[in-house]
């Protein structure tokens, strides 16, 4: 059945974490499986921060191919909750100042781990399988992915500046996408979708604004 991308994207910002399977270096022919942290970056694109010295490391330095699992947080009933599973390459990258303070937004713990020996790496997908419950699933393309519309980095830095004087106390805004509002309260990471996404990025400012007083 033909999958709305907007529940993918959703998905992958609500998530503060997924597991990552890579091809194990020590075992050949084996995947090896481990639970990361990751943020997506303005293209809806999951980027992760990994230490040289993990196994997962050096697996992905070996082999890009991965996939990234993603359930619904806090789903207590796994079959009919969300979840996806996005396959690809992952591959090595520096951020840019936006793309690290976007990063750092939604990971703060992050930060102390940069003057280690950890690295960034993006997971670019290739497909992904999306079950929205039973009997609900399908697939997502490459093409659909990239044709999905982006808000620039400095709009987005300018925009978040502005929603967070009017958001209300213990409200934390984390990012903002041409499909919703990504916010913290009491450590908790939520999303606000738009009511027509997508938004078109000139029109983003006027619909974001409009809804930040209601978060919380």
């Amino acid at each position: 059945m033909d999958i709305p991308i907007e529940q993918a994207v959703s998905l992958l910002h609500e998530a503060a974490y997924g597991t990552l399977a890579t091809h194990a270096s020590a075992l050949p022919g084996y995947p090896y499986a481990t639970v990361v942290p990751f943020v997506p970056d303005q293209s809806g694109t999951p980027v992760i921060c990994v230490s040289a010295l993990a196994e997962h490391t050096r697996n992905l330095l070996a082999d890009a191919r991965v996939s990234l699992s993603v359930l619904q947080p806090a789903a207590t009933d796994v079959q009919n909750a969300r979840r996806l599973t996005l396959v690809g390459e992952a591959t090595p990258f520096e951020p840019d100042p936006d793309a690290l303070a976007r990063f750092l937004r939604y990971e703060p713990a992050t930060q102390h781990l940069l003057t280690l020996d950890f690295q960034f790496f993006r997971l670019t997908p290739k497909t992904i399988r999306f079950i929205g419950g039973v009997g609900r699933m399908g697939w997502l393309g490459e093409e659909e992915w990239r044709a999905m519309p982006q808000v620039p980095a400095g709009t987005e830095v300018n925009l978040l500046r502005e929603m967070s004087l009017a958001a209300p106390s213990g409200v934390r805004l984390l990012g903002v996408d041409c499909y919703g509002v990504d916010y913290e309260v009491a450590g908790r990471r939520n999303r606000q979708r738009f009511a027509h996404a997508p938004v078109a990025p000139a029109a983003v400012h006027k619909t974001a604004l409009g809804l930040v007083a209601s978060l919380g």
